[in-house]
């Protein structure tokens, strides 16, 4: 196996969960342009497979990511940077169909950040730091730090960490409303494994509808908003997951969903 294939490690570790590790331990698993394109590759690959129903995110237990890579970066030119477009890697994170589940342990900072508000469901450990540094070094978030942020916990707050480069807890993060959970350190990975097999056993049209919904409402009007979620809700009614379900739940036993 290659470098360029170590830097994102790909894992199975039960039914309908796929496992995703960033793996450059020594530099903190800050994202340079291998482990990006990497990331993008494995998210693409995971997206298409309909076995999976739900994908965790992590890093290790000093870092989740600590940022963008700044040797990648020190002299890159402005029309260099343009040219990675790395906007269209981001998105392979964003707009994976299953949920995403980001296991944040340790540092969480700038690009790393980015990468868990790209995510659907953070859960972070007590020990974790996170915030959007990059003001220190002469730059500003560039992967959704200031737009992610902002829809999120307001402009105020956003301001603060965008404006200081401020790092925070993870309870003060769960106090702002982007992080789900806070957990002990030893159980962030364990947290986000159960809570993605429950999300694998619920009806997985139900789920992917739910998602774009939930991701795609706010920017919409609120009658415009409405009418998605009206309209998801219809569509559900011609699965078969929603006869299984309902069955299920009037004979008092456990429904067996099959995605259709």
């Amino acid at each position: 196996m290659s470098d360029y294939q170590d830097t994102v490690l790909l894992e199975r570790p039960e039914e309908h969960v796929a496992l995703v590790r960033l793996n450059r331990p020594k530099a903190r698993n800050a994202l340079n342009m291998q482990l990006r394109q990497r990331l993008a590759e494995v998210f693409q690959e995971l997206s298409a497979d309909t076995d999976v129903r739900c994908v965790v995110i992590t890093g290790n237990e000093e870092a989740f990511a600590a940022g963008a890579d700044i040797r990648d970066m020190v002299d890159t030119s402005a029309v260099e940077m343009y040219l990675r477009h790395t906007e269209r890697l981001w998105r392979a994170v964003s707009d994976c169909p299953h949920p995403v589940i980001s296991a944040v342990n340790g540092y969480a900072l700038g690009g790393g950040l980015e990468l868990a508000l790209n995510t659907d469901i953070i859960i972070a450990g007590e020990g974790a730091k996170l915030g959007q540094p990059e003001v220190r070094v002469g730059i500003m978030p560039g992967a959704g730090g200031t737009q992610r942020l902002a829809r999120t916990i307001g402009k105020y707050q956003t301001m603060r960490l965008t404006l200081t480069g401020e790092i925070i807890s993870a309870q003060e993060a769960f106090s702002m409303g982007f992080v789900s959970k806070v957990v002990p350190d030893a159980e962030v990975l364990e947290t986000a494994l159960s809570t993605a097999r429950t999300i694998a056993s619920m009806p997985p049209l139900a789920v992917e509808q739910i998602k774009e919904v939930v991701v795609h409402g706010p920017d919409a009007s609120l009658e415009g908003a409405l009418l998605m979620e009206r309209k998801a809700l219809q569509v559900l009614f011609a699965s078969d997951d929603k006869v299984e379900g309902m069955k299920a739940f009037l004979e008092k036993r456990k429904p067996s969903f099959s995605g259709r």
